[in-house]
C-alpha cells in the first residue's frame, strides 16, 4: 500500500523487467535472477496485471488473453482452441463477456478483467497484481478474490497492490507500506494491523474523513430529465430526474450500461425514442460539442489519460481547452497570457499541486490529473457534470480531497451524475441513487448514508431479489 506517487508500481516493474534495478538483488525460488524483459520473467513463472492496460485493441479478447501462449494445431494457431481456453480464465471473473469481441469495444471495466484474465492464463507461481480492481465494480473484485484464495491455497505467491483499504485487510496475509519511496512498514501480519495504523503508516499522520457538509433536502428545480429514453447502445425506457445541486447516483456491475448512457447523454451515441428534457424545455443533442458549448454539460471520462486530458500538454491548456473558442484572438491565435488567466484561479481553488502551470499533465500524480479534469469543466461553466468513476487509481487522501471537491461544486449550483463501482464512494457522495441493470434502470433509492441497509438494497435490486414492495417503491420512484 502507499499514496499516489509512493513507488508501488516501480517495484513490480522491476520484478516483471521492465525496469532495472541500481542496487540490490531480485530472488525467485532463493535463485538470484536478471530479468531482461517481461518475457524473462514469464519464463521465470512471474506474472503481473500493470496498472497500465496492455491490450492490443484491434485483437479479440481471447487472442489477447492468449496471446503468450497460442495453442497451434499443425503450426497454425487454433483458434477454437484459443477461445476455448480464453473462456476457461475468463468465466473466473465474468462469464458474459464474449472471447470473439474485439477488445477496443469494450468498457475500461472490461478490460481491466481481460487484463486479470490474460494474467491467468499464464498459471504462474508469483502473481503480481497492480491496482486490479480499481475499476471493477465489488462483485467482479469478490470473484477475483474467490480466485486468487484458491491460488493462494494451491501455493502461489500474491504481490496485490490496492488504494482500498478493506480489499486489503480482507485479502492479505501480511502488508508492506510505501512512503516516498521508501519502507514505512515492512511485512506485517495483517491480523495485528489496524485500519488506522495502516493510513498513518501511508500518509504519515491519522486519516482524516470527508466533510462533505450538511446535504439539503432536495427540492431544487428539475435541470435534467429523461422520459422514455431508448437509445442505439440498447437501452430501453430510461426514466429520471437530476436536480439543480444534487448528486444523482449511477450504480451497477460492469457491463449493465452505465457509462454508455452517460456517452448518449452527452451526444456520442444517438437516443432513438423518448424526451430528454433540460430545464423543463425538450433537447435534441446531435454531436458531443453542441452538448459542451450551447447546453452546458461537461463529462469527465472514467479514462482519464485515454479521453479525458492531453497528457504531453501543459495543465493551463488542458483546463482552457473547454474555452479555447472563447479566448482565441481575431487571427486564430491562442495565447499563453488568456489560458493562463483562466488556469491560474481554477488550479489555486481546486489545490493542483504543481510548481508551474507549463508542467505536462502526463506528470501529475492520478488525483491532480483528476483535478485538473474537474476545473476544465469548470471554466466552460458546466450546469451539469457527469462524473465517470471520479477516484480511479487514487489514493485514500486525495479521494478525501475529490469527494470534498464534488461536494462543494454542487454547493454552487452544478448538478452531478455520478457513476462509480465504489460503494463507499456512492454511498458517501449521492443524494439519491439510480440502479442499472442490463441497460435498464431497474430501482430509484434515497441515500441515508447508512452503509449496511444501503448496499443490501442496492444488491437485492441488482440480482432481483428485492421484496415486491422494495420493487413496487423503486419503479413508482424512477417513474417520477
Amino acid at each position: 500500500m502507499g499514496e499516489n506517487g509512493a513507488g508501488k508500481s516501480t517495484p513490480i516493474k522491476i520484478v516483471t523487467g521492465l525496469y532495472r534495478p541500481d542496487h540490490g538483488r531480485l530472488l525467485v525460488n532463493g535463485e538470484e535472477v536478471h530479468f531482461a524483459s517481461p518475457r524473462d520473467a514469464i519464463a521465470a513463472g512471474v506474472s503481473a496485471v500493470h496498472q497500465e492496460r496492455n491490450l492490443i485493441p484491434r485483437f479479440s479478447i481471447g487472442e489477447n488473453i492468449m496471446i503468450e501462449r497460442p495453442p497451434t494445431r499443425r503450426g497454425l494457431i487454433d483458434y477454437e482452441a484459443v477461445h476455448a481456453e480464453a473462456r476457461r480464465f475468463l468465466d473466473m471473473i465474468d462469464p458474459s463477456i464474449d472471447t470473439r469481441t474485439e477488445v477496443r469495444r469494450l468498457s475500461v471495466a472490461q478490460m481491466q478483467i481481460v487484463e486479470i484474465a490474460k494474467a491467468l492464463s499464464l498459471e504462474a507461481g508469483v502473481l503480481l497484481l497492480d491496482e486490479p480492481t480499481a475499476s471493477i465494480s465489488g462483485h467482479e473484485a469478490e470473484a477475483l478474490f474467490a480466485v486468487l484464495r484458491r491460488l493462494r491455497a494451491e501455493g502461489k505467491a500474491i504481490v496485490f497492490v490496492s488504494h482500498k483499504l478493506e480489499e486489503v485487510i480482507a485479502l492479505s496475509d501480511r502488508v508492506t507500506v510505501l512512503r516516498d519511496g521508501k519502507v514505512a512498514l515492512a511485512g506485517e501480519p495483517i491480523a495485528a494491523m489496524s485500519r488506522g495504523r495502516i493510513v498513518s503508516a501511508m500518509i504519515g499522520r491519522d486519516e482524516r474523513v470527508a466533510d462533505i457538509g450538511e446535504r439539503k433536502a432536495l427540492s431544487g428545480q428539475p435541470v435534467m430529465e429523461a422520459r422514455g429514453l431508448t437509445t442505439t447502445l440498447g437501452h430501453r425506457n430510461i426514466n429520471f430526474i437530476l436536480r439543480k445541486g444534487e448528486v444523482l447516483g449511477l450504480y451497477g456491475l460492469v457491463g449493465a450500461g452505465r457509462t454508455e448512457l452517460a456517452r448518449a447523454l452527452i451526444g456520442d451515441a444517438r437516443i432513438t425514442e423518448g424526451a430528454l428534457l433540460l430545464k423543463g424545455a425538450p433537447v435534441r443533442i446531435e454531436s458531443v460539442s453542441s452538448a459542451i458549448r450551447k447546453l452546458r454539460i461537461g463529462y469527465i471520462s472514467e479514462d482519464r489519460k485515454g479521453e479525458g486530458l492531453i497528457l504531453a500538454h501543459p495543465i493551463r491548456s488542458n483546463i482552457a481547452i473547454t474555452v479555447w473558442r472563447r479566448i482565441v484572438s481575431r487571427v486564430g491565435l491562442l495565447w499563453r497570457r488568456s489560458e493562463n488567466e483562466i488556469a491560474e484561479p481554477l488550479a489555486r481553488k481546486l489545490e493542483i499541486r504543481t510548481p508551474s502551470l507549463q508542467q505536462a499533465v502526463a506528470k501529475l500524480s492520478g488525483g491532480n490529473q483528476q483535478k485538473v479534469s474537474i476545473a476544465k469543466w469548470l471554466a466552460a461553466g458546466a450546469e451539469i457534470l457527469i462524473i465517470d468513476e471520479p477516484t480511479v487509481g487514487i489514493d485514500i487522501k486525495t479521494k478525501t480531497a475529490i469527494h470534498e471537491l464534488i461536494a462543494e461544486i454542487t454547493r454552487g449550483g452544478v448538478s452531478v451524475l455520478l457513476i462509480s463501482s465504489d460503494m463507499p464512494e456512492m454511498i458517501t457522495l449521492a443524494d439519491r441513487i439510480l440502479v442499472m441493470r442490463d441497460f435498464s434502470l431497474v430501482g430509484e433509492i434515497e441515500n441515508s448514508r447508512r452503509y449496511e441497509p444501503m448496499s443490501r438494497q442496492i444488491m437485492n435490486l441488482i440480482h432481483g431479489v428485492a421484496g415486491d414492495g422494495g420493487r413496487d417503491a423503486a419503479r413508482q420512484s424512477v417513474h417520477g
